[in-house]
């Protein structure tokens, strides 16, 4: 088999896994060396100065030991197979670098012959590349679970971010869906990254010169929807990974049905909008201090489907707001829908200077579509309905999910009397604005109907 249809196999093999980032790593061009990662990084990711950046990923082989119900790759399926010696991969990176195709690698493998085999082999491939050909560019490698301690730190040593893909969220899952993978194999090599990562760092403070260990941190990678596990399991994971293992990213997968058994869902598309929900979710955990168990409880084990974490857990929380955008603490302002981390900074630094007014607070980027219904200014409040869950919740959720079939709710309409301001008026009482300002809207709202 030549090289170009081992690559389009083995690259076409690679797109199931989405856990790779840029983030973290700043490996300094040396005069001679080939490719740099300063303010670079990898394959249809982003810099901070907005530049999209690629990389090259590919598995070294396709070929596998394990049988996973849900993998493409498993024994049992029958697929083309094709596997890249330790050279190919070399010669493709660098001649790929070289027509400017590409900034990094991202390689990953089925596990061939053993776990220790197939990391030794990786392995081989992240060292020739950075002692042999001087390659300075990015490097995301996997580590193999089940990998000697070893192997995983002689890697460690050359990559700029390794990751361990859990894939299921439970002991459970694995169980039923991968059999020959064992939860405990998963999670020494996550322990053995970051020791390693604590250590490195120690020898830096004392020898300048020190090697560098996974500057770029380690992150894994969880599917979503293959078994039966809530929201609330799997941020839960997150959370717990986060804290103890210090990952820099958890990746959501939604599952493409790419196999049919007795064990998994019948579905029809993967599961984005869940996807969706959990990264909005991960983002909460990581930025705007929430909890696992704040956001969902054994009640509410899965997010909204029409509104965002945030919005959901706000409403859930009405009894918290509305809060004083001049007064409030910078914690609960992070908690705001509508307000990121960057907007409550402008607005803590801003209001000590004068108070903020309502107009103001576009100007910083606050988005006032929702921040409206859960702040006051100057001790107005601004928004268009009362501080009522049921009436926030519905001017909130999108109007295209109003209208799908067997939604309770409907959509807001200027003519019908559904949407009467008050059940007190009468049907031949003439609406006119100073009825409906008196009976339903807001004092501050002075705009005309």
């Amino acid at each position: 088999m030549d090289l170009k249809e081992k690559l389009r196999i083995l690259s076409d093999a690679a797109k199931y896994d989405v856990s790779c980032s840029s983030s973290g790593s700043r490996r300094k061009s040396v005069q001679g060396q080939l490719g740099s990662t300063e303010n670079a990084g990898i394959c249809h990711s982003f810099t901070p100065d907005g530049r999209c950046i690629s990389l090259l990923k590919i598995l070294m082989t396709n070929y596998c030991i394990y049988d996973c119900a849900y993998c493409i790759n498993k024994r049992s399926n029958h697929v083309e197979r094709a596997a890249f010696t330790v050279n190919e991969i070399v010669e493709l990176t660098i001649n790929f670098y070289r027509r400017n195709y590409i900034e990094g690698l991202f390689l990953s493998s089925a596990i061939i012959q053993n776990p220790n085999h197939t990391m030794e082999m990786l392995t081989q491939v992240v060292k020739k590349l950075r002692n042999e050909y001087h390659f300075g560019g990015y490097i995301h490698l996997k580590a193999i679970p089940g990998a000697s301690e070893e192997l995983i730190h002689e890697a460690g040593l050359y990559a700029d971010r390794m990751s361990v893909n859990i894939e299921l969220p439970s002991d459970a899952s694995l169980k039923l869906l991968a059999p020959d993978k064992k939860k405990e194999e998963i999670f020494k090599p996550m322990k053995d990254i970051k020791q390693n990562q604590l250590m490195h760092l120690e020898e830096r403070k004392k020898f300048k010169k020190a090697p560098v260990f996974v500057p770029g941190g380690q992150s894994t990678q969880l599917i979503i929807g293959a078994t039966p596990d809530s929201d609330l399991n799997i941020l839960s994971l997150s959370e717990k990974l986060y804290q103890k293992y210090s990952l820099k990213r958890v990746y959501y997968s939604a599952y493409t049905p790419v196999n049919k058994g007795k064990n998994l869902p019948d579905l029809i598309s993967p599961p984005t909008l869940r996807e969706h929900r959990l990264y909005q979710g991960d983002w909460l955990l990581r930025y705007y201090g929430f909890k696992a168990n704040e956001l969902l409880d054994e009640k509410h084990p899965h997010f909204d489907t029409y509104l965002d974490p945030k919005t959901s857990w706000a409403l859930n929380n009405l009894h918290l707001f509305p809060i004083e955008v001049n007064k409030a603490p910078y914690h609960m302002l992070l908690r705001v829908p509508g307000i990121g981390v960057r907007g409550a900074q402008k607005i803590v630094s801003s209001r000590r200077l004068a108070p903020l007014q309502f107009d103001d607070l576009k100007k910083l980027g606050i988005v006032l579509k929702r921040a409206q219904y859960f702040i006051t200014c100057n001790t107005k409040y601004y928004g268009i309905v009362d501080i009522d869950e049921s009436k926030i919740r519905r001017i909130l959720t999108p109007q295209t999910m109003l209208l799908e079939e067997n939604n309770p709710y409907e959509q807001l309409s200027l003519f019908s009397l559904n949407f009467l301001p008050s059940s007190n008026l009468s049907l031949n009482q003439p609406l006119n604005k100073s009825t409906i300002l008196l009976e339903d809207t807001p004092t501050a709202l002075t705009g005309e109907l």
